[in-house]
């Protein structure tokens, strides 16, 4: 394992006290486990809240701050974080306008915020939830009921917190979030597996030469296996699953713009994302897409797996605008 630790067992903790001190902007709880913007919240508005596991940063403390989350709750690698923490980062946001919680379709992450939900309404705090579940990949896996969450999850958080920040409400704010994700796919593919600090090895068995197809965020493995092709033949069968999705779901068809969302998984080179998102630019504009807005980087993350999630959006005037409202945040940042 080659990996910048002190222990294994102090890595979230260390992790988030680096964080601190890189980012005065935010206000790192470490007994709580939860990050908010340093400024308080603004009288009216609606509280956006996230969280996961660690192991998938910047997801989610690198989207606290203006445009996007109130708040995120870090759990322990690849673990959700617990009811109590994230009741702490629902009432650290509220301001009597409600909050709005950001949910991954994982069944810890799932269980844990419906929980806490439950806690803030027994404290007079209104929680509306969305729930992300973009992976067109698999319908069930180890790690869920139905479809995972995965790169949407930084469209639904940018474009919901830009509503909040123009003092919508909380039914408002969590039907937008709602309709980013039912616009939106996502299909990843992996060439290595992630190696967690307690495991120490890799989490699933990859040889030379294969490929893993359709994986998850958590280190587990894709839906199969096959020799690895070339970047344009992983591009054409990830946009062929996403596409066809698209198209029957949510009515995508000639014509229309999206936001393309080029993900590194943690371990992929930024010129390796880049040749991937021209391929899915031509792929894309065979079909007669155009691409509104685009994101290329490692945003939602599984450690050190080398990999690419790639994330289309079918996009409208109001979407494109609320994307490029100003955001500030660690590991987003324009028109401010």
């Amino acid at each position: 394992m080659h990996k910048f630790l002190n222990s294994a067992d102090t890595f979230l903790t260390d992790s988030l006290a680096g964080l601190a001190a890189a980012h005065p902007e935010l206000i790192v709880d470490q007994e709580q486990r939860i990050i908010t913007r340093s400024a308080p919240p603004r009288p009216g508005k609606v509280g956006l809240v996230s969280g996961g596991g660690s192991g998938h940063e910047p997801l989610h403390g690198g989207f606290v701050g203006f445009g996007m989350l109130d708040a995120a709750c870090p759990g322990e690698i690849f673990t959700s974080p617990v009811p109590d923490q994230i009741l702490a980062a629902t009432s650290a946001v509220h301001t009597g306008a409600g909050v709005v919680h950001v949910v991954k379709n994982y069944t810890g992450d799932v269980l844990n915020f419906q929980l806490a939900a439950e806690l803030a309404d027994e404290a007079g705090i209104a929680v509306e939830t969305v729930l992300v579940n973009d992976d067109v990949a698999v319908e069930d896996s180890t790690w869920t009921a139905g479809r995972r969450g995965t790169g949407a999850t930084v469209l639904v958080e940018k474009m919901a917190g830009a509503l909040a920040e123009r003092e919508a409400d909380a039914a408002q704010v969590a039907g937008l979030g709602r309709r980013v994700n039912a616009a939106s796919r996502s299909f990843a593919v992996a060439l290595t597996a992630c190696t967690t600090p307690e495991a120490g090895k890799p989490g699933f068995d990859l040889p030379e030469g294969q490929m893993e197809v359709g994986v998850g965020i958590h280190g587990e493995p894709g839906r199969r296996r096959e020799p690895t092709g070339s970047a344009r033949e992983i591009v054409a069968l990830s946009l062929d699953a996403i596409l066809g999705d698209l198209e029957g779901a949510a009515g995508l068809s000639r014509g229309d713009q999206t936001i393309v969302l080029v993900n590194g998984l943690g371990g992929t080179p930024l010129g390796e994302l880049y040749l991937v998102y021209g391929e899915v630019a031509a792929v894309l504009r065979g079909r007669g897409l155009s691409i509104a807005r685009n994101l290329v980087g490692n945003y939602v993350t599984s450690l050190d797996m080398a990999g690419v999630c790639i994330t289309v959006c079918r996009a409208d005037g109001e979407l494109i605008e609320l994307w490029d409202a100003p955001v500030n945040t660690p590991a987003l940042r324009w028109g401010v």
